[in-house]
């Protein structure tokens, strides 16, 4: 194989509004540009709610935000690859990214990795997680419905989950360690004036206790040192939300790129590093305002400084990267035939969804029989409809009705070869919202080939000798249940004595009294160990 078909003009890693929008100006320009992501495109606005603030569109989610900027990033021939970026080596003209899955070779790097949600430390806050602390008011608001809440934190994000858990508490209180909101006034007056929200200044969480859940909260005036604790009414219990700000994922910087006391990547004025051909964009930098807007703006400036760069490196060593051959005319058409096939899905399905779809479809080495155990709730029939359409997509999937046998939490899929043997990957409910995609990776890693595992990894999977039985509990509006889905049944698919069920828990409420469920994902093993939290595949293992 030529050495140009594995060569990048760039890599840029993470799939955020930074790194979408440096794709975009990038493939545009005709430069050969692959977009590295660990978990889902987005980055931390996807997971946004509602946004108003995005010059040009009055109002629109995260997720479809950021999802818009993907396709149109790849409309123009830029790449998408999910994987983890391990390690950069930048010494030579021709550097290289260490993934998951193998590695990237380019000219140069653009780091536009984000921030993560930092945690506080109070008492408490490690030992309560999904028992009452949590970070993400979209994933886990519903949990507390009718319940008492705490917000942590006096930023935008604490200002904008805090209106959004109003539609789920019967109160929230706001604990700012600061005077005021740190975010606009216009933001800081709404949260103020409405009715179900308290705000407290000055006021620092000490400690959260109770015996299962959090049922008892302590916290500290700052200024007058009074400690105030709060006790939830009883039967019920306390929600803690952190929105306490976020700490860069700058790891892949170190001895690399000057960074500041936080961690934050420092750059010059066009987002250049000290290093040579390595660049940064987005919240991962040091900056006076983390935004979408000004992430996009970084995005764009080091793509286009990126471009100079890939200019002189191409002429420099006499490479030349293979271009996807990818116009905008042709994503045109393909869209114009995405829709023509979503009449016979009868409109279940998005374009993007059957565009999807249709890639896995065609690199399934063999057949799949789904087979569905259902009950007498609408769910049931949702679920049927929603294999039947997907099975009329392709020849590669065939549906069967099993009420022969009795089975639990229904109704479910089961995930079969051909001749009927359980694969061990089993969903209770309909795979839809953002389960759909590790859904159908699922398939993918049922009928082969399957995501590209690790060596290692691969040898870890198959040394588990003895019978493992994992249960994730997930909701359909949680952008962190997808990546531990998928890790498990990665796991699953080639050990036969490893099972991973997954069950969308609006439509099991037994089980989130059973493992007293208040966040997601929840991972139960063996029906003995309960654990929280987004996994990837090693993280997984580690725990099995």
């Amino acid at each position: 194989m030529d050495e140009q078909d594995n060569l990048y003009d760039v890599v840029v890693i993470g799939g955020g509004p930074a790194g979408l929008t440096a794709a975009l100006y990038l493939a545009r320009a005709r430069y050969r540009v692959v977009v590295l992501e660990e978990e889902s495109f987005g980055g931390q606005i996807a997971i946004t709610e509602e946004v108003v603030n995005y010059p040009g569109i009055a109002r629109i989610s995260g997720r479809e935000l950021t999802e818009i900027m993907r396709r149109q990033a790849e409309s123009f021939g830029a790449e998408f690859l999910l994987a983890r970026a391990e390690r950069l080596e930048m010494e030579d003209d021709v550097k290289t990214v260490h993934t998951s899955r193998g590695p990237l070779s380019c000219f140069g790097v653009l780091l536009a990795t984000g921030a993560h949600p930092r945690k506080v430390g109070f008492s408490g806050e490690e030992e309560y997680r999904g028992r009452g602390v949590a970070y993400c008011a979209t994933c886990d608001g519903e949990f507390f419905t009718g319940q008492d809440v705490y917000v942590v934190g006096g930023g935008f994000a604490a200002a904008e989950e805090s209106l959004f858990l109003t539609k789920y508490a019967r109160q929230v209180t706001i604990l700012i360690r600061r005077g005021d909101f740190s975010c606009a006034q216009s933001v800081a007056d709404e949260v103020r004036a409405h009715e179900k929200i308290t705000v407290r200044p000055f006021t620092e969480i000490e400690s959260v206790s109770g015996d299962t859940y959090v049922q008892t909260l302590r916290m500290r005036n700052n200024q007058t040192g009074e400690v105030t604790e709060v006790r939830a009414q009883e039967g019920e219990r306390l929600g803690v939300f952190v929105f306490a700000g976020y700490e860069p994922a700058s790891s892949l910087a170190e001895g690399l790129a000057e960074r500041d006391a936080q961690g934050y990547v420092v750059t010059d004025r066009s987002q250049k590093t000290r290093t040579e051909g390595l660049y940064a964009a987005g919240d991962v930098c040091v900056k006076p305002l983390r935004q979408v807007a000004t992430a996009v703006g970084d995005g764009a400036l080091a793509a286009t400084e990126l471009e100079r760069y890939a200019a002189i490196m191409q002429r420099k060593t006499g490479l030349r990267p293979k271009v996807a051959k990818r116009t905008v005319g042709a994503e045109r058409r393909e869209e114009s035939e995405e829709g023509s096939r979503s009449k016979t899905a009868d409109g279940l399905f998005t374009e993007e969804m059957l565009a999807q779809l249709h890639t896995v479809f065609s690199r399934m080495e063999r057949p799949l029989l789904l087979r569905l155990q259902l009950d007498e709730r609408p769910v049931s029939y949702e679920l049927r409809h929603y294999m039947d359409s997907l099975a009329a997509l392709t020849d590669r999937l065939r549906v069967e009705i099993d009420d022969t046998g009795v089975a639990e939490e229904l109704p479910c899929v089961r995930i079969c070869t051909e001749d009927g043997a359980e694969t061990g990957l089993v969903f209770h409910g309909v795979p839809g919202g953002h389960e759909f995609t590790s859904f159908v990776l699922g398939l993918y890693n049922a009928a082969g080939p399957g995501q590209p595992v690790e060596p290692e990894t691969l040898e870890r999977i198959r040394a588990i000798d003895r019978r493992r039985d994992l249960k994730i509990l997930v909701s359909l509006s949680c952008t962190m249940c997808p990546s531990l889905v998928a890790a498990a049944w990665r796991i699953a698919a080639v050990n036969p004595l490893v099972t991973a069920e997954v069950y969308d828990i609006n439509h099991f409420g037994a089980l989130k009294e059973r493992y007293q469920v208040m966040s997601v994902p929840c991972l139960v093993i063996d029906e003995e160990t309960v654990t929280f939290g987004k996994k990837d595949i090693r993280q997984l293992l580690e725990l099995l």
